[in-house]
C-alpha cells in the first residue's frame, strides 16, 4: 500500500482495532494504543527517509477518482510545505497517548479510539491535493476533539466543547459555500487543488472567497478577535487534549492560509495583507498581555499561544522566503513548546489537582528535574538563542523587517512580553520558599514521563542548534510558492 495510504488508514485500522478489546483491561488498552501510535510515528520517519529535499514537486502523489462525475478525486501528497507538519503530527501523538497513561481512568477505549481517529483527520488535511477531500478531513477533525473536551475534560468541558465546535462550524460552512463558488466560478468543474491553482479566479470573487476561507483558518489558529474559544478549550480539555490542539490543530488553520489563500487567491492574498499582518500584531500583544495576568497556569499558557500564533500569521503574509521559512519551522516549534508546556501543567495538576499559580511555589525543592525542563522549555518559548523558538521568530521578524520595518518593532515587543509573562510564572510557581504544606512531598518525575520530556526537549535543542536540518528541505517549494511565475503578485 502506498505509505501516505498506510498512514491515513493506520490509525482508522487501530481504532476499529482498539474498539475489540476487552475494556476492562486497561493494561491490553494502554500497550496497543502506544504500539498504534509508535508504528505510525515509524511510518512518518519512512516518510522523512525518502523524502527529496531539493525539489518542490508533490512527493508521495497518490490519485484515484472517487465522484468523478463531478471532479473530486482522493489526490494526496506532501511537499515541503506540508512534510514537517506530517512528522509533527505523529510526533505529538506519540507523546500524548502516554502522557494519558496516569490521568484517563474512564472510558478509556473510547478515549484512544478518538486520539486514532483523530490522528487520521489531522495528516488528511495536511496531505490532501482535492478541495472537497480537504473539507471532509477538516470537519472530520472537529468531531473527536470536540468529544475528547466533552468527555474528558475539566469542570465546564461541555461548555467548553459546544463553544468550540460552534466557532468551528461556522467558519467551516463559509468556507464550503466559498468551495461551491469556486468550483463553479472557474469553469474547470474539478476540485483538485492543483488543478485550481493554474485557473484564474475571477478578481471580483477573490475578495469574498478569500474572506470566507479566511475567515475558517483565522478561528482555527485562531486569531484576535476569534480567539475566545481557545482558553476555554485549553483549560477544560484533558492534558493530551491540550497538547494536540496547540501543537496541531491550531496549525490547520495556518496551514490553510499558505496552501488554499496563497495559491488560490494570490491577488486577494495581496490585497488583504495589511489587514491580517495588523490583527496578527494585535494578537501578538493582546495575547501576551492577557496571559500577563491569568492566575490560572493553564490559562497563561492558552493565552501565550494567542502571542505565539501571531507571529505564524505575520511570517506567512510578509510575502518573504525567509519570513515563510520562519513561519512554517514556527508551526513545529510552537507544537514543541507549548505541548511540552502543557505536558507540565498536566503533571503539576496531577500532583496537586490544582492549577492556580498562588497554590504552587519554592517546587524546584521537590521537583528540581522537572523544574529544570520547565525553564529549559520556558526559554524555549521566550525565544532564547540556541533553542528552537529563536530561529523561527528571528526568521519571520527578519522577513517581516523587509516588508515594513514597523511591522518588526510592534511584533518585538511580544518577544519581550513572552519573557515577562513565562519567567515571572516561572519564578512564582518553582522559585521562593516552600510555604505550602501541600508541596514538599510531590514526586519528581518518573520514568515515563522522563522519556516523554527528554523526546520534547532534545527536539527544542535540536532545532535550535541546527536549524538548517529542518529549513532546507522547505526552501524549494516556498520559492515555488512566492515565485510569480507561479503565483502572480504575492511579491512586489
Amino acid at each position: 500500500m502506498p505509505i501516505i495510504s498506510l498512514l491515513l488508514l493506520f490509525p482508522i485500522a487501530a481504532a476499529l482495532v482498539t474498539a475489540l478489546l476487552p475494556k476492562n483491561n486497561a493494561r491490553l488498552i494502554k500497550g496497543w494504543a502506544l504500539v498504534a501510535v509508535a508504528v505510525e510515528f515509524g511510518l512518518a520517519v519512512y516518510l522523512l527517509a525518502n523524502f527529496a529535499p531539493n525539489t518542490s514537486q508533490m512527493q508521495f502523489v497518490e490519485y484515484q477518482p472517487w465522484i468523478p462525475q463531478v471532479g473530486i478525486g482522493y489526490h494526496v501528497g506532501v511537499d515541503g510545505l506540508s512534510f514537517w507538519l506530517v512528522m509533527l503530527t505523529t510526533f505529538l501523538m506519540l507523546i500524548s497517548i502516554p502522557a494519558s497513561f496516569s490521568q484517563i481512568n474512564t472510558r478509556l477505549k473510547e478515549y484512544v479510539i478518538f486520539f486514532l481517529l483523530l490522528e487520521a483527520a489531522m495528516l488528511g488535511v495536511f496531505v490532501a491535493l482535492d478541495v472537497f477531500l480537504f473539507y471532509v478531513f477538516w470537519e472530520f477533525s472537529l468531531i473527536p476533539m470536540a468529544l475528547i473536551i466533552g468527555i474528558w475534560g475539566h469542570e465546564r468541558r461541555v461548555y467548553a466543547a459546544v463553544k468550540f465546535v460552534l466557532f468551528t462550524m461556522s467558519g467551516s460552512l463559509l468556507m464550503l459555500v466559498a468551495i461551491l463558488v469556486l468550483y463553479f466560478s472557474t469553469g474547470a468543474r474539478t476540485f483538485d487543488l492543483l488543478e485550481l491553482q493554474k485557473m484564474i479566479t475571477p478578481a471580483t470573487l477573490q475578495p469574498w472567497l478569500f474572506a470566507a476561507f479566511a475567515l475558517a483558518f483565522a478561528i482555527k489558529v485562531p486569531m484576535f478577535p476569534l480567539h475566545t474559544w481557545l482558553p476555554d478549550a485549553h483549560v477544560q480539555a484533558p492534558t493530551a487534549g491540550s497538547i494536540i490542539l496547540a501543537g496541531v490543530l491550531l496549525k490547520l488553520g495556518a496551514y490553510g492560509f499558505i496552501r488554499y489563500c496563497l495559491t488560490l487567491f494570490p491577488d486577494a492574498s495581496q490585497q488583504f495583507a495589511p489587514v491580517m499582518i495588523t490583527l496578527a500584531i494585535i494578537g501578538i500583544i493582546f495575547g501576551a498581555m492577557v496571559a500577563a495576568i491569568q492566575k490560572d497556569l493553564k490559562s497563561l499558557v492558552a493565552y501565550s499561544s494567542v502571542s505565539h500564533m501571531g507571529f505564524i500569521i505575520l511570517g506567512i503574509f510578509a510575502f518573504s522566503q525567509q519570513a515563510m521559512s520562519g513561519a512554517i519551522l514556527q508551526m513545529v516549534n510552537h507544537g514543541l513548546s507549548t505541548g511540552a508546556l502543557f505536558l507540565f501543567v498536566g503533571l503539576l495538576y496531577e500532583r496537586r489537582h490544582t492549577r492556580l499559580i498562588a497554590d504552587f511555589g519554592g517546587l524546584h525543592k521537590t521537583i528540581p528535574v522537572l523544574s529544570i525542563f520547565l525553564l529549559i522549555v520556558m526559554f524555549a518559548s521566550t525565544s532564547v538563542p540556541g533553542l528552537n523558538g529563536f530561529a523561527g521568530e528571528f526568521l519571520i521578524l527578519l522577513g517581516a523587517w523587509e516588508a515594513n520595518p514597523l511591522y518588526t518593532v510592534f511584533a518585538a515587543t511580544g518577544m519581550i512580553l513572552s519573557a515577562i509573562y513565562l519567567l515571572w510564572a516561572y519564578q512564582r510557581v518553582m522559585q521562593g520558599p516552600l510555604t505550602n504544606e501541600k508541596n514538599k512531598n510531590l514526586p519528581d518525575l518518573n520514568r515515563r514521563e522522563l522519556a516523554l520530556t527528554l523526546a520534547l526537549v532534545a527536539l527544542i535543542v535540536l532545532i535550535g542548534v541546527m536549524p538548517n536540518l529542518f529549513l532546507n528541505p522547505m526552501q524549494a517549494s516556498i520559492a515555488a510558492l512566492l515565485n510569480p511565475s507561479n503565483v502572480a503578485g504575492l511579491i512586489k
